[in-house]
């Protein structure tokens, strides 16, 4: 038996960050490090609810008025907007996911004033002129023109309209042609005061502020905004369906892209830990997982595949996939069962479970190298309710997990081999 690789005390004890959690007079809560060594400011911040807010018949409305909040403001039209951004070297954008509602800002601490006042404005005046909501929806039906024969979103589209009928996570993220086309502003701008509340908001900021400063700017950008209620999410996750079912999509092309999924674990899930140590063996690592090597190294079916976990707040699944010829489809297929169904019944041997987790405790640092992505990172624990001193814990969590805890893991998440499969293409022998 191969003995455990040791992981290095400093690399245990995770990132050395100092997070203050500072709270406005209003009562809008954002995590700060403040880092004054470089003239930099980066603000990443979440309302609760995306591309679930759209209304059942009008899906792509949360993406597209992610379009639009920096496309006119207050006195400001489009142009005019973007020039003051311009002349300031300030980037800011919004973006629409299935959970939450982003919006992501980056500017030198010199033009500070310049730029919590360009948010303020989007995020509390937008225009949503009729020029700009035409322009942004043609940007978005040609995106969607351009994507209606490509295999992989075609794939991904179909495989979540599979997976969760009847539910917004079912519906594509951008909406479709249809849906697109028929939005209006007014419809819109109303979507926009409910995105737009404090009620769940997560903030991050990371950089050239001091916390005193900080209060007083979460109140210029965020103490306007309505409060909101909180989401009623279902007290159980919405289950997966059409496990054991296999779906073609028929598209006249060389290759099928092959995407499947089974059961997950939610973020807050004890078991979370030691199921990103299994996925790793299985298909999260890009040279050295069972799926890299059975499917690629020792067949050569495809040049990737892959498995990720994917806990979204009312559901999680395992997810996965490759794109392979025709012809080897189904072989293919065959393979990735056969790998879930070994770990399912033997386990991963215990060099594996070390490897995986020296990779993972090891990498964690790439994650902090820049304030935008110390802010992501942050962000990403505010919004599944973890506290900052979560860093500290990470990595000791990793480092704890232990050969039969992947064993139970691996009979939990494989123990039932019914996945869901969505393939684009024209597969040979795949149903």
């Amino acid at each position: 038996m191969n003995a455990p690789i040791p992981a290095a005390a400093s690399t245990l004890s995770g990132p050395s960050l100092a997070v203050q959690k500072v709270r406005s007079t209003s009562g809008v809560e954002a995590w700060l490090v403040e880092e004054h060594s470089l003239p930099l400011i980066a603000i990443d911040f979440a309302f609760d609810g995306g591309a679930t807010r759209d209304p059942e018949n009008a899906a792509g409305s949360a993406y597209l008025v992610s379009g639009l909040l920096d496309e006119g403001a207050g006195d400001l039209d489009a142009e005019a907007f973007h020039g003051r951004l311009a002349d300031h070297a300030i980037n800011l954008s919004f973006d629409a996911r299935r959970d939450d509602f982003h919006g992501q800002l980056q500017t030198l601490s010199t033009h500070r004033d310049e730029a919590f006042a360009l948010l303020a404005l989007a995020l509390n005046a937008p225009r949503f002129d009729a020029d700009a909501v035409a322009r942004v929806k043609a940007q978005v039906i040609a995106g969607l023109q351009r994507q209606a024969q490509n295999p992989e979103v075609l794939c991904r589209n179909a495989l979540y309209a599979a997976a969760y009928p009847g539910h917004p996570y079912g519906r594509p993220e951008k909406g479709d042609i249809d849906s697109v086309s028929r939005m209006e502003a007014a419809g819109l701008k109303a979507l926009s005061r409910d995105l737009l509340a404090r009620a769940g908001l997560k903030i991050v900021v990371v950089g050239d502020i001091a916390a005193d400063e900080l209060a007083k700017r979460l109140d210029q950008v965020f103490g306007a905004l309505p409060a909101g209620a909180p989401r009623l999410l279902p007290a159980d996750p919405v289950p997966l369906q059409g496990l054991g079912e296999t779906h073609v999509v028929d598209l006249d092309v060389p290759q099928t892209v092959l995407r499947f999924v089974g059961p997950g674990l939610m973020r807050r899930d004890p078991d979370f830990i030691t199921a990103s140590v299994l996925n790793h063996i299985l298909g999260g690592s890009a040279f050295t997982s069972r799926l890299f090597l059975e499917v690629r190294e020792k067949r050569g079916l495809a040049y990737g595949v892959s498995s990720s976990l994917l806990p979204l707040r009312q559901s999680a699944m395992l997810v996965g996939g490759t794109a392979t010829r025709n012809d080897r489809a189904a072989e293919s297929l065959t393979v990735i069962r056969e790998e879930m169904a070994k770990l399912a019944n033997e386990g991963p041997s215990e060099h594996e479970v070390e490897e995986a987790k020296r990779y993972i405790i090891g990498s964690y640092p790439l994650r902090f190298d820049t304030s935008p992505k110390i802010a992501a990172e942050l962000l990403g624990l505010a919004i599944n309710g973890f506290e900052p001193d979560f860093l500290a814990e990470r990595n000791r969590l990793f480092a704890a997990v232990t050969l039969a805890d992947v064993k139970r893991v691996a009979k939990r998440l494989f123990g039932d081999p019914r996945l869901l499969v969505q393939a684009v293409g024209r597969p040979v022998g795949l149903v």
